[in-house]
């Protein structure tokens, strides 16, 4: 579980989930986030790595390693069991929400009216 009971906001929730396979640099979370969203995350780099200090901080990511390419430093960050935790818990609060709607039944079919022709 997480320590939050607030919601989670959208790109925070999508680069933990771009981390849920494996290790990733900045650019490939970037990418990743905006792939699985749908093209709705669209990260900055200021964002995103304001966000990764932040979930640094929180002890969901975490720096899996670090690197030169390029002449270019990259250091590269993975999900932590308290991330990978905080991930499952707001995808489960989401399908709840969902399902409150999607399963609802109406209450009779006379209930829905229709326009006359």
């Amino acid at each position: 579980m997480t320590d939050s009971v607030r919601p989670m906001r959208e790109p925070t929730y999508f680069i933990l989930a771009a981390l849920q396979d494996e290790p990733l640099h900045g650019y490939a979370i970037v990418k990743r986030a905006q792939e699985l969203s749908g093209g709705r995350v669209r990260l900055t780099t200021g964002t995103l790595y304001a966000a990764l200090d932040r979930l640094t901080g929180e002890e969901m990511v975490q720096v899996a390693g670090e690197s030169v390419i390029n002449g270019r430093h990259r250091r590269t960050y993975e999900l932590t069991d308290r991330g990978r935790a905080a991930l499952h818990a707001e995808a489960e609060r989401m399908a709840a929400a969902a399902r409150v709607v999607r399963d609802r039944e109406p209450r009779s079919a006379a209930m829905v009216r229709t326009v006359p022709a």
